[in-house]
């Protein structure tokens, strides 16, 4: 089963962005594509005043990571509500990228879905093993 989730960020409660999320249980060694959609989201707000960013999720030995891709491996990468979504060298050149991080370190504290699927890849056996295997302490 994937799930998949639709999250709304507000900043003092005006809506600041949207992102998406898509993740599998059963695949972890997959990472969660995420989709970070930034811009104006009043109703008469149109998509090409928005930027969607293409990101994958993972968990590496004991810490997240975040890594900006390309629109066309992204499953939103023709949602129309987000925009036309940026590829990899036009987000990284984006002035608003670091929104975008920021936003990610929310997500891996403050989204309890997927915390809880980043918090057991962190505590698999095979992520355990390489962590001891490194000399880092396990969740054990």
């Amino acid at each position: 089963m994937t799930k998949t989730l639709t999250r709304f960020v507000y900043d003092n409660d005006d809506a600041f962005a949207i992102y998406y999320a898509r993740f599998s249980d059963a695949h972890p060694e997959h990472p969660v594509k995420l989709a970070v959609g930034l811009g104006k989201w009043s109703e008469d707000a149109t998509s090409d005043e928005r930027q969607p960013f293409a990101l994958d999720l993972r968990v590496h030995e004991s810490q997240y990571e975040v890594m900006v891709t390309d629109a066309d491996v992204s499953p939103w990468s023709n949602a129309k509500v987000i925009g036309r979504m940026l590829n990899r060298a036009e987000a990284l050149a984006h002035p608003r990228i670091k929104d975008v991080f920021h936003i990610t370190d929310h997500i891996v504290k403050d989204d309890a879905v997927l915390k809880a699927f980043l918090e057991r890849q962190l505590t698999t056996p095979n992520n355990r093993l390489k962590l001891a295997a490194r000399g880092k302490p396990t969740a054990d």
